[in-house]
């Protein structure tokens, strides 16, 4: 054979001994990420055997399906020089922080306004925008968020079943009922350990919380939200290198983080917050939970350069470089200097700094090595805490428990699936054989055309493995079609070249051209229809589409110019 006249049979080869090596070696197992215990991640639906991934349909899992919380206003004219002022307006009307309000300059009167809380009517929504400067009606502002929201959320999303080491999890929009719905899907995961990692917002702050004079400085803010009394007790960690105390009374927290505490009261002094790092971007490495010397597990975390700045003067300004407030946090007990982690209102941990870091915060060494470490009451939320601040927060809530949905799906109901799936295949190739035979009745003819629709079938199962494509119901269904489309294709080169004696390699060209170009038009076609669907949010569609559109261009680019050169080299005489 010559292989310069034959390349399109050895790019084939190539590509299905790359297919099969992708689909079989244990490269899966070599790669597999570590899960958040440091053991093997089990979230992927891998076949023992091969190296693809099922989604839910095929290996079990938990489906959750739920809206962003927020309303919006459109078309108010929000402008790069008045958008900050239009947050803060509004978040002080409902008591919000500036971090439940978005708003995005537009063209002209082209700006949105969003806002994320539960507790918003439309019509309030509208008096606030109103008392803002803006013009702004309740007909004119809808239930749910902006694209740009919706797209953050999914990358949020994302990261956390990612930093969760629950491989395998897809995220995506979804529309229907006149609202656009996000789609979380977990194989091989239950309810609450899905909702355990997506279920809540997961806003991280860092609050400095001391003792001042009364009457309270301008500068002090409201008290903490509901999780004070889950404040951590009676631990140490490592901040920069610097031990920092730790102490809570889980009976009083609440009482002394909002600065009413019968001590601070009686003593004329109060309790003053100030959120010194307002959010996840002040972090610029978050390390794995480690344990400390004392057993406590604890989060490692570098500040970045200029959030490292900001917070050794705010500890400056706030007394904590001050040596006779170090070790002086008794949170919950009695006044004193607390750095508190927050996570969506709620205390979960809280240390005083001790010499040799407030130290750090005198003579400036803590900008240069910006590190310390944070904690939560046991390990399980001390990684919850580890992947909110690797992740970052949801821009506004799932709301889950309102407008959404859960569902289960049972391994051995999955289980059942696949091996309908598997029956379903194996009934379509051997159709497609016994009428390809019947058609042709000629082995030399009919043979290749069954095993190149065979090899394309394996090259896209190689793809699906390499990209870590999660098989679902519906790209089993885009693989029944795409064996279909591809023996039609064949049939079509077959027809056209043995219309008449072919014997000539010129003849047979001729005529290849001609069928090629039908081929190439209809896979154009084919495409171009399954384009939307592949881009749209229309659920499983959309695994239909990608798989078609994938097995189209296989056959196209690669396995329809490998028949035409295997039908040459059997028919033709030169």
């Amino acid at each position: 054979m010559n292989w310069r006249e034959n390349w399109r049979i050895g790019l084939l080869v190539v590509f299905v001994l790359a297919s099969v090596v992708v689909l079989f070696a244990p490269v899966g197992a070599l790669g597999a990420d570590a899960g958040p215990d440091g053991g093997a991640d089990n979230g992927t639906g891998a076949a023992g055997l091969t190296n693809l991934q099922y989604g839910l349909d095929l290996s079990g899992g938990t489906r959750v399906r739920a809206p962003l919380v927020g309303l919006t206003a459109e078309d108010v004219n929000v402008t790069q020089r008045n958008d900050g002022n239009v947050t803060r307006a509004v978040a002080e009307e409902f008591g919000l922080t500036t971090g439940d309000v978005q708003a995005r300059p537009g063209n002209g009167s082209a700006g949105t306004v969003e806002v994320f809380s539960r507790n918003v009517t439309q019509q309030e929504f509208a008096n606030a925008l109103q008392a803002a400067g803006l013009d702004a009606q309740a007909d004119g502002i809808r239930q749910g968020v902006t694209r740009a929201t919706l797209d953050q959320a999914v990358q949020v999303l994302q990261n956390k079943l990612s930093a969760s080491g629950l491989s395998g999890a897809t995220v995506q929009t979804v529309s229907g009922t006149g609202r656009t719905f996000i789609l979380v899907e977990v194989p091989n995961q239950n309810r609450s350990t899905v909702l355990d990692r997506i279920g809540d917002q997961g806003r991280v702050q860092t609050v400095a919380s001391f003792p001042v004079e009364r009457p309270k400085p301008d500068y002090c803010q409201g008290p903490i939200g509901q999780g004070a009394d889950n404040a951590t007790g009676g631990a140490n960690a490592t901040a920069n290198g610097s031990t920092v105390t730790t102490t809570a009374n889980r009976s009083a927290a609440t009482a002394t983080a909002n600065g009413s505490g019968g001590t601070s009261q009686q003593g004329g002094t109060a309790l003053c917050n100030v959120t010194v790092l307002p959010d996840q971007q002040a972090f610029g490495d978050i390390s794995p939970v480690t344990r400390d010397r004392n057993g406590q597990p604890v989060v490692p975390v570098t500040l970045t350069a200029d959030a490292a700045t900001d917070f050794q003067e705010a500890m400056r300004r706030y007394g904590f470089a001050d040596p006779n407030n170090a070790s002086t946090c008794r949170f919950g007990q009695a006044p004193g200097h607390c750095l508190l982690t927050v996570r969506d209102g709620g205390v979960v941990y809280s240390a005083g700094v001790r010499q040799d870091l407030a130290q750090s915060f005198r003579n400036g060494d803590f900008v240069r090595d910006p590190a310390y470490q944070t904690s939560a009451t046991n390990f399980s939320e001390a990684q919850q805490l580890r992947i909110d601040l690797q992740a970052g927060a949801l821009p506004a809530p799932l709301d889950v428990q309102g407008e959404g949905t859960t569902q289960y799906i049972l391994p051995s109901l999955a289980s059942e699936f696949k091996t309908f799936s598997l029956v379903t295949g194996v009934i379509a190739v051997f159709a497609v054989a016994i009428t390809v035979f019947i058609r042709y009745r000629e082995p030399k003819v009919a043979a290749p055309m069954v095993v190149t629709a065979l090899s394309e079938v394996v090259i896209l199962l190689g793809f699906a493995a390499a990209v870590g494509l999660a098989l679902d119901l519906s790209h089993i269904a885009g693989f029944i079609a795409v064996i279909g489309t591809g023996v039609d294709d064949l049939v079509i080169i077959a027809d056209e070249i043995l219309q008449n004696d072919v014997r000539t390699g010129r003849v047979f060209k001729s005529r290849f051209r001609k069928a090629f170009w039908v081929i190439g038009a209809a896979a154009a076609t084919t495409v171009l229809a399954m384009a939307p669907l592949a881009v749209l949010s229309l659920g499983d569609l959309r695994g239909f589409a990608i798989v078609t559109i994938v097995g189209v261009l296989i056959g196209v680019l690669i396995t329809r110019p490998a028949y035409g050169d295997v039908l040459r080299n059997l028919i033709t005489e030169d």
